[in-house]
């Protein structure tokens, strides 16, 4: 019996707070029948579900989420993949400066009901003297309905995040915040109600800490939107309408109203709305927030031009092919999406402490009141310790550490062309030993030009190159392009063949005219048992060759040669630098591939592999301890693409070979790949400093709060102090990680003479 499809989900997510809310989010979903994996982005407020729709209903997945104590909401039919920040931090900011401006008054007004005077009292009674001769009951109760009326407003949010979280037996940051400011609070009414020396009112303790979390909360949703900004970007570049054309006419229609092969009219400044080839018209094309290539490109009738990219200069028709989420812009953007939505392994140990942090700081918490009231025998600095380590401790920063990074890291690939496929991707992609470059496609312009037709038994060069345009119609390969280039520009017709078979790394078979038609390299020709003429001349350096077979008898052979793509030296020599190993593998013969190794850089070169010997070859490499990356483009590339550690597929191969890979270079340039390298290395940086700033936060500010200096130095950490302290950790956290967003690739070093000479 065959296995139910399984659908993917994304789900917005409301009223999380910090990585506890997301675990006890994803373990709500994760427990629901039919859930068979569940992910969820603390970033974007959004969790992704796959699950058995014959089992659980999308439905069923929001009544899961809001039975945790959230909310969720289903997304609507093609919705943009926009995200925005939590309603928990909309007008966050306004109500955050309220919230301090009332502490910062409360503060001032609590003064006078202090015990001793102080130099700052006595700078306070000489502005205003008149605050030291009201009563202090006044002055208690007035601050008493400042404060309760001001926790009513702005942490109202807060507060019934908590209750929803007790209601469902779950602990988040809210849990903490409240617990310590309904202490404090209870306390300070309870003074209030009933004075009596001693007994001190934190009022504006309270007011200080609510401020301070709104304000921290409004500055990390800030924050969150910048590190998205790239998705919302790409999300943003699809038109809403098109100028579909009719009968002559030019009319605006929603996109959704377009179909494949209407003809669509784009004016110069605007977007094309769909993936299409000119019909009409010449222009020039900016597709740099699809790919990261700067230079405007051109395009004539013939040419493809792709959804969000920009028409500079010439009204153009177009023949629509792919819409909506068949588009190249849609697939980057769930790319991109899911990239930033996935685990990297680094946050695996940030999870585990999220998960069980809030209970931990509760039991600190009680053990501090205790050990303060044991100790001290003073209720008022119990309290006011308990409160500052319930506030100060920020499971936030763990859980922001790595995803912050991650998120904005996989934006900005996006921006240069450089698409990870997710954070183990970007992890593993940090830490290689060697990089194995694929030939054809990926070193070289990936489109040969035909040097000679040699034909055999009597055949003419125009017979023998219809018949090897018809099969290798039905293949992608580069040698396939300059077959069918050349027939072209001699014009020859050919029959379309029948029962065409790509056989990776060796060639192809069809049936051409009645025949059985043979094309290949000389591995192919053994394989099949087919002797190759003695006679024939060896190939000139530099020059692929073709063998051609019709009836398992040789017919001829065709000569070829690439060019080595502009930046490849470069971008060998940038590896080198770095410190990794590199190394050719090719299917293509040694004659050919060695004058390309030779002009790049790269000394060490296997030639004649096919698939299964590419395989064998990482395999091997990876035995012997050595982390490797394979690059490459091609169908025979795809096995090795994901044996590798990383595999890093060039985005103009074909598809199998960027399925397979980790991370795909939209830009076909070998500068991508230690530009790819780079970012990578820098974001694992990030990452780090996130992760030892947040934990060593948590290590440092929980005894400090608890009063660990005060035996020895008097020193207490007032508890609107320690509220200050946990806000500025998430915001740390997040402004780290949006350094990343100003990376640009190391320019590479200058050729030296030699090199130039070469090329």
């Amino acid at each position: 019996m065959a296995p139910n499809p399984t659908e993917s989900l994304a789900l917005p997510v409301l009223g999380m707070t910090c990585a506890s809310c997301q675990h006890h989010v994803e373990a709500a979903l994760r427990s629901t029948a039919g859930v068979q994996s569940a992910h969820v982005d603390l970033i974007a407020n959004r969790a992704q579900v796959d699950f058995d729709p014959s089992i659980a209903a999308p439905q069923a997945l929001v009544e899961a989420i809001r039975a945790a104590g959230y909310d969720a909401v289903l997304p609507r039919p093609g919705a943009s993949a926009e995200t925005h920040s939590d309603g928990l931090s909309f007008g966050a900011e306004r109500k955050a400066y309220a919230t301090l401006i009332a502490g910062a008054a409360a503060m001032a007004l609590a003064m006078p009901l202090g015990t001793e005077m102080g130099a700052l009292d006595h700078a306070l009674m000489r502005v205003f003297p008149w605050l030291y001769a009201l009563p202090p009951d006044l002055l208690r109760w007035f601050l008493l309905v400042l404060t309760a009326a001001t926790m009513a407003w702005a942490g109202r949010g807060i507060y019934l995040s908590a209750a929803r979280g007790l209601r469902h037996g779950t602990t988040n940051m809210s849990t903490l915040v409240s617990l310590g400011t309904s202490v404090a609070f209870a306390y300070s009414a309870y003074a209030t109600v009933w004075p009596a020396p001693g007994r001190q009112v934190y009022y504006d303790a309270v007011l200080l800490i609510v401020g301070f979390l709104l304000l921290g909360k409004a500055l990390e949703a800030r924050a969150k939107r910048r590190a998205l900004a790239a998705l919302n970007a790409l999300s943003r570049l699809r038109p809403a309408t098109a100028r579909r054309i009719r009968d002559g006419v030019s009319a605006v229609v929603p996109l959704e109203e377009i179909q494949p092969g209407d003809s669509v009219l784009v004016l110069p400044g605007e977007r094309f709305p769909v993936d299409a080839s000119i019909v009409e018209g010449r222009t020039s094309v900016d597709e740099s927030m699809l790919t990261g290539e700067p230079t405007p490109l051109p395009r004539e009738p013939g040419g493809r031009v792709l959804a969000g990219s920009l028409n500079y200069d010439g009204a153009v028709t177009c023949r629509a092919e792919s819409l909506g989420e068949a588009t190249v812009l849609a697939q980057i953007t769930r790319m991109v999406e899911q990239a930033q939505g996935s685990r990297a392994p680094m946050e695996r140990l940030a999870d585990r402490a999220s998960s069980i942090f809030v209970p931990v700081v509760l039991a600190l918490a009680a053990l501090t009141f205790a050990a303060w009231l044991i100790a001290a025998h003073s209720l008022p600095l119990a309290l006011a310790n308990t409160v500052a380590v319930l506030v100060i401790a920020c499971p936030c920063a763990m859980g922001l550490a790595v995803p912050a990074a991650l998120t904005v890291a996989v934006g900005r690939g996006a921006q240069l062309g450089v698409l990870f496929k997710g954070g183990e991707a970007l992890e593993r992609l940090a830490h290689l030993d060697v990089i194995v470059l694929d030939k054809t496609g990926t070193l070289t312009v990936g489109r040969p030009v035909l040097e000679a037709i040699h034909p055999l038994a009597g055949s003419s060069e125009d017979e023998l190159l219809r018949m090897a345009a018809a099969a290798e119609e039905r293949s992608n390969h580069p040698l396939a392009h300059a077959v069918i280039d050349a027939a072209k520009a001699r014009g020859p017709a050919w029959q379309p063949a029948e029962d065409a078979q790509v056989l990776p790394g060796r060639g192809l078979s069809a049936k051409v005219e009645g025949h059985e038609c043979l094309l290949g390299n000389e591995a192919l020709f053994q394989e099949f048992s087919i002797k190759l003429p003695t006679d024939s001349a060896a190939p000139d350096s530099g020059v692929t060759r073709l063998w051609m077979a019709l009836d398992n008898v040789p017919a001829g052979y065709f000569d070829a040669r690439d060019a080595l793509r502009l930046d490849a030296a470069e971008a060998v020599a940038a590896l080198r630098r770095d410190g990794l190993r590199v190394l050719m593998l090719t299917g293509d013969s040694a004659a050919a591939a060695g004058p390309i190794a030779r002009e790049a850089g790269i000394t060490e070169i296997e030639a004649g592999l096919d698939p299964a010997g590419k395989l064998a070859r990482i395999r091997a490499l990876q035995a012997s301890g050595l982390r490797v990356a394979m690059v490459g483009d091609g169908i025979n590339d795809a096995a090795a693409l994901a044996q590798a550690d990383a595999g890093i597929a060039m985005g103009t191969g074909a598809d199998l070979a960027q399925e397979a890979g980790d991370v795909l270079l939209l830009r076909a340039q070998p500068a991508s790949i230690p530009a790819a390298l780079d970012l990578a290395r820098s974001t694992l940086r990030v990452m780090r400093q996130n992760l030892i700033w947040a934990v060593g936060y948590n290590l440092l500010g929980i005894p400090l709060a608890a009063g660990v200096l005060y035996p020895r130095f008097h020193i207490l950490l007032s508890p609107w102090v320690a509220a200050a302290a946990m806000a500025l950790s998430s915001v740390s956290v997040l402004a780290n990680s949006l350094r990343l967003r100003g990376w640009r690739p190391t320019p590479a070093a200058p050729q030296t003479a030699q090199s130039a000479q070469t090329r």
